[in-house]
């Protein structure tokens, strides 16, 4: 157990006996028999393209919250999911994902490089192809979503997403200009439903970043995760107005409050992270959770641990499920 006595240890690792393993910043996937790969989605959470913490429960959390996406939006758009034989497991299509993240945007906020307002407040007026008059305010929402897409730079190369415009995607040649106004519709349509049930949930989907794959077949799927705390940002409809007109910022049910913290401190992503205290990250796992009952409308039935032997114990079964499924 942590230091909060409440919570039980993190799960950030696991080794499992399969092959091609591959490392993201919060999962670890395996190739399967028949185009397909085994995701393991952990505790690690990220900042300013860094692993900064492990926050238990959290791995479940955005396992569980987007397979329930991604089942809800499958009328818009196919996605990669096949099954979800544990709480932390996903097996899904193989697919190769497009170079760029397509981020869609209702609100200028953030705190990132990357983000609407820290260019905004840096005196850009033109970001991502889109002008913008002078005399905004932190935090406000837009007139319509936009789609801001950034490029993605190699976890070896040590840079941070980039930004550019719409246009920029197709004259570099990053995704075809078809393909391209296909997949930028439907986030926008994935976005505006997301919209649509976080307000029914008393929240507002203020932005978020969704991934595309490409099959062998030349399909292309919704991959990775959709609408998570890790996705997107959510921040709570009643104090909203409040909490804006009083120049505070908004009560938030994603990873927010902790990129603020890290750039309170100075942080923006270089050099050693500061260390996140049991009570951030306590507030921080109940956050996530929050975030799922309120958006599922169900209660979150909480995993074992630790989570990586329970995987590795039930390996058997997982395989199992996926030639059944086949």
């Amino acid at each position: 157990m942590s230091s909060s006595a409440s919570l039980p240890e993190a799960f950030v690792d696991l080794d499992l006996p399969l092959d091609d393993r591959r490392d993201g910043k919060v999962r670890v996937s395996y190739r399967l028999d028949g185009g397909r790969r085994l995701f393991v989605t952990t505790d690690r959470l990220s900042a300013f393209d860094r692993v900064i913490a492990g926050i238990p429960y959290k791995g479940q959390v955005l396992n569980e919250l987007a397979a329930w996406w991604f089942d809800s939006t499958s009328s818009i758009i196919g996605n990669h999911v096949i099954a979800t034989p544990d709480p932390n497991v996903l097996i899904a299509t193989e697919t190769a994902p497009l170079a760029v993240e397509v981020v869609v945007r209702g609100a200028i906020t953030g705190v990132t490089s990357t983000s609407l307002w820290r260019m905004y407040e840096s005196g850009a007026r033109t970001i991502y192809g889109y002008h913008f008059p002078d005399g905004l305010r932190k935090n406000t929402l837009l007139p319509e979503p936009i789609v801001t897409p950034t490029t993605k730079p190699s976890v070896e190369s040590g840079l941070h997403d980039e930004p550019i415009t719409w246009a920029e995607v197709v004259e570099r040649g990053l995704v075809e200009s078809t393909m391209w106004e296909r997949v930028t519709a439907a986030a926008v349509d994935v976005f505006t439903e997301g919209q649509r049930v976080a307000a029914e949930a008393g929240l507002i989907l203020a932005d978020t970043k969704y991934e595309f794959g490409v099959t062998p077949d030349g399909d292309v799927l919704l991959i990775d995760e959709v609408h998570t705390p890790d996705s997107s940002r959510f921040w709570v409809a009643d104090s909203y107005e409040p909490r804006l007109s009083a120049g505070d910022e908004p009560e938030s049910l994603d990873k927010e409050p902790v990129r603020r913290a890290l750039s309170d401190n100075g942080y923006r992503g270089d050099g050693e992270p500061p260390e996140l205290g049991d009570a951030v990250i306590a507030a921080t796992s109940a956050r996530y959770i929050d975030a799922y009952e309120r958006l599922t409308g169900q209660p979150f039935q909480r995993g074992s641990y630790p989570v990586g032997q329970r995987i590795a114990d039930d390996l058997a079964r997982i395989r199992d499920r996926l030639h059944h499924d086949n």
